[in-house]
């Protein structure tokens, strides 16, 4: 009953809540090596897209809350961590940008060799010559 606008607050509770969750799932499937048992997903691309997305919608929150709070000790508390967590996402949303460009980097070298050693084992299969012909 004493709160009567709490949109904002409502808001911040589930974008910190959603945030825990998702990240909390990631780090245990790190943590465990689980992700090497999915290879089919871009594991530095998912992480990159969660972190970008909690920043983003972590510093929105604290936007809100801070524009639409009753001046309680319990609600500053929340503005200050919200612009922390926006801070330290922001942090990982950086090094996951840069892990994930080194991976495009490797990807790309890796299918220039492949390519490569497929060219270069075309004369040595005959399969393939015969094909050909």
């Amino acid at each position: 009953m004493e709160c009567s606008p709490c949109e904002g607050l409502y808001f911040f509770e589930f974008v910190s809540c959603s945030a825990f969750v998702v990240t909390g799932v990631l780090l245990i499937l790190f943590s465990l090596n689980l992700h090497m048992r999915i290879p089919q997903i871009n594991w530095n691309l998912t992480d990159l897209v969660n972190t970008g997305l909690s920043t983003f919608f972590f510093f929105i929150a604290s936007i809100v809350l801070a524009a639409l709070n009753h001046k309680t000790g319990a609600e500053i508390a929340a503005v200050i961590f919200g612009f922390l967590a926006t801070a330290a996402y922001a942090v990982n949303t950086f090094l996951a940008v840069q892990k994930w460009r080194v991976s495009l980097r490797q990807q790309s070298a890796n299918d220039y060799i492949r390519a490569r050693t497929e060219s270069r084992d075309v004369d040595s299969r005959p399969e393939i010559q015969r094909l050909d012909t």
